[in-house]
């Protein structure tokens, strides 16, 4: 595993990496909770997250939200105080680029922010949901959420059945989404860019082992090694420190490598006319003579 780091970075394994997303034939980003906390969103786990002050168990799971909606509701004002009014940070729209370069084909996030899209991403699979909407359990309903659902001190009901709505996020008990969608558009995949993850949670977590039990490589953007060779696959490039740093540093090693690309094909083109000029020359040169 080669370790790339913003300060000091090696130039031939920055280069080399950038070729590698460069000539890769599917790139696909996998995220978590580290890209956005640059945004102002702190990891629901560490100190000041969410799961230490309310208990995932107490608050956060499907029979909590259907015996005492209202306790439940207090974790969802808490979510929509955390996450509303947060911008993309520059790990957001390096990825934004990647995706309308070409560089990668879409993401995968575990967030639930919503800043891929506002950075510009247009691909993205939101496997634990979004906090843009409310969802009715009963019959089905999606409701556009606002700041002022989070705000309100009574549960918004369902404009259709009247049942109490939830965030349109997947609580503990409840299924992930577009699971399959997931496994079938990473299929092929020759490339994880594993950004602000430790990959510990499923089924998220089983994607790096997937990806490469298909014979794909594993970039990992962390401010430490997280992925485990045994449970997630060896990783080739380590782009270790803050993403909104090491996510920028190989996009632009990426277009330096485009440059110089282009740079050799223009000279090559010029070089080849020369040398046709000087074909043509000696050419009529000899014609001259000859008659």
């Amino acid at each position: 595993m080669q370790v790339i780091r913003p300060a000091g970075a090696p130039p031939e394994a920055l280069a080399a990496a950038a070729a590698r997303l460069r000539s890769a034939r599917k790139a696909v980003a996998l995220t978590g909770a580290g890209v956005s906390v640059a945004s102002g969103i702190p990891d629901f786990r560490s100190a000041g997250g969410l799961w230490t002050v309310f208990s995932p168990d107490e608050y956060a799971t499907l029979e909590v939200f259907h015996r005492d909606p209202a306790k439940a509701w207090e974790l969802y004002r808490a979510l929509g105080r955390t996450l509303l009014g947060r911008s993309p940070n520059p790990a957001h729209h390096a990825l934004a680029e990647m995706e309308r370069q070409g560089l990668i084909q879409g993401i995968i996030t575990q967030n639930v922010d919503n800043l891929h899209q506002q950075a510009g991403s247009t691909r993205v699979f939101e496997i634990h949901g979004d906090h843009q909407h409310l969802q009715c359990l009963r019959c089905g309903t999606l409701v556009a959420a606002t700041a002022e659902h989070y705000r309100a001190a009574e549960i918004p009901l369902c404009p259709h059945c009247a049942a109490p709505l939830k965030p349109n996020v997947v609580l503990f008990g409840e299924p992930v989404r577009q699971l399959a969608e997931i496994h079938a558009f990473i299929a092929g995949c020759d490339l994880l860019l594993v950004a602000g993850t430790s990959a510990q949670v499923y089924p998220a977590a089983a994607l790096p082992a997937l990806v490469r039990a298909g014979g794909g490589r594993l970039f990992e953007f962390n401010r430490e090694p997280a992925l485990s060779p045994a449970e997630h696959g060896q990783v080739e490039y380590l782009f270790q420190g803050d993403v909104g740093r090491t996510l920028p540093l190989l996009l632009r090693a990426c277009a330096a490598g485009t440059k110089r690309s282009r740079n050799a094909a223009d000279a090559t083109r010029v070089s080849s006319a020369a040398r046709r000029a000087r074909v043509s020359t000696s050419s009529a040169r000899e014609g001259a003579t000859s008659r």
